[in-house]
């Protein structure tokens, strides 16, 4: 008896191998049939066999969820109507089904930011209101910070932010605040990158070359940092718009001071912003710094002391206080910036290289240093051919930005082509006889060209 029981024990797992085996291939043949049309492109002809193993075999591969998103897509943006809101929340489905199956693969910030801009997109086939979109990016903001890197889906839920606020939905402070918490998130993503892309910069820089792998890391955080600084950074900035001048800023932080002037946090947001928008002259700006520093020096108090005072006590304390090597390099460049527009071109020279050597993957410094060439021409020659010389110098230095910062290629090229046409002709280094020859630039410049050849 207890024979024949193994027996049928046996025969009945043996036949749900067997139902699986049989599952699995019939799973594999219509991944492989759905997985050639998305190739193809031909959505509609995938939908079915997807469905297939999405149902069936709901954990056999990633491509269910990959390419099922791809036919989705398709299916909403080719029907109208109950139809169309019937695939959306099914692509919302597939999204939690995602990390269900595969939640190695899919983080939980990743999938809620994918429904959250989902839903923004089709808010009014979907009837849903600014506050139900913005909780969705609230929610994953909250329980995944670490992890809503999604630029789209950053800027969005600012925006949905600055919308609320224009409803008398939320209050001005919650919004500086949500720019604010935005912005580090930003700021850490690109931190990040800028690391990864320094050591490659680096590498090229001294000779090296490099590898396949290492030119898709370096164009990827090229374009990733190009994404946030370029485009998402300067959309929030418009989006705020005349909200954050300092007409409104100063009454704003003039109200709140009292019951917050011991929150480190609050003060440091509120002096960055007043910076940012040029509010530095207003005397709360200066209440705020002073307190800040009484409280919690830092750098950036230290800094903007040193703006306001101009002792070089202050200048000290910045690079002493600052450790982060892309922190500094910022704290340099806005330094350098105000010594350029005070005329101050060698300081500025200065720390605009300061900048570099801590972040060579930033070609920014290098157009800014051309520029002031460029404008100290006239007055950085003994003849007219040795002003317009300068120009070349413009010219080499505008180029470093573009070999060093991918993101600045175009840019660099149109500049050192401009700064070019300014430079000497092919006829006036025949006419001066000098092709060949080295001339020294004097004034604050203090350095040497040497003139092409003919």
């Amino acid at each position: 008896m207890k024979t024949r029981f193994t027996l049928l024990l046996l025969a009945f797992f043996a036949s749900i191998n067997i139902s699986f085996a049989q599952q699995d291939e019939e799973c594999m043949n219509n991944l492989s049939i759905f997985d050639s049309y998305v190739k193809s492109k031909k959505y509609d002809d995938a939908y079915g066999p997807w469905k297939i193993v999405r149902e069936k075999c709901p954990k056999f591969n990633r491509a269910i969820y990959a390419h099922g998103e791809k036919i989705l897509n398709h299916k909403i943006e080719n029907s109208t109507g109950a139809d169309q809101v019937a695939h959306i929340k099914d692509l919302m489905k597939l999204h939690d089904e995602s990390r269900e199956h595969f939640p190695s693969k899919y983080d939980l910030a990743e999938v809620m930011v994918d429904k959250a801009n989902l839903m923004y997109k089709y808010k009014k086939e979907l009837n849903m209101s600014l506050e139900e979109d913005y909780k969705m990016f609230d929610e994953a903001f909250n329980k995944d910070k670490e992890n809503f890197t999604n630029a789209k889906g950053l800027y969005t839920y600012f925006s949905l932010a600055v919308d609320l606020f224009d409803a008398g939905k939320l209050p001005a402070q919650k919004m500086f605040d949500k720019y604010d918490d935005v912005l580090e998130v930003i700021e850490n993503i690109v931190g990040k990158n800028t690391i990864g892309l320094n050591k490659l910069v680096q590498k090229e820089e001294s000779g090296g070359t490099l590898t396949k792998k290492e030119s898709r890391q370096k164009k990827y955080y090229e374009s990733s940092i190009k994404a946030f600084e370029d485009q998402v950074i300067p959309s929030m900035d418009k989006k705020l718009g005349d909200r954050a001048t300092c007409e409104v800023l100063v009454p704003l932080y003039q109200k709140n001071y009292e019951e917050n002037k011991n929150d480190g946090v609050w003060l440091q947001r509120a002096m960055n912003r007043m910076y940012a928008k040029g509010c530095k002259e207003d005397p709360l700006f200066l209440k705020l710094v002073e307190q800040k520093n009484s409280i919690e020096p830092s750098a950036d108090t230290a800094f903007y002391l040193y703006l306001l005072t101009g002792e070089q006590k202050y200048f000290d304390q910045t690079v002493q206080l600052e450790t982060d090597p892309l922190k500094k390099a910022k704290l340099y460049k806005k330094l350098a910036q105000e010594l350029k527009a005070k005329g101050s071109y060698s300081k500025a020279r200065q720390y605009y290289m300061d900048a570099v050597k801590l972040n060579p993957s930033d070609g920014s410094p290098y157009l800014q240093i051309a520029n002031m060439y460029a404008k100290s021409a006239n007055n950085c020659g003994d003849s007219n051919f040795n002003k317009r010389a300068v120009f070349w110098l413009a010219a080499l230095e505008a180029e470093k930005a573009g070999r060093v910062d991918g993101r600045l290629k175009s840019a660099a090229a149109k500049t050192a082509a401009s700064y070019r046409a300014s430079a000497p002709s092919k006829s006036d280094i025949f006419t001066e006889g000098n092709a060949g020859q080295t001339i020294k630039v004097g004034c604050w410049i203090g350095r040497s060209v040497k003139v092409p050849s003919i």
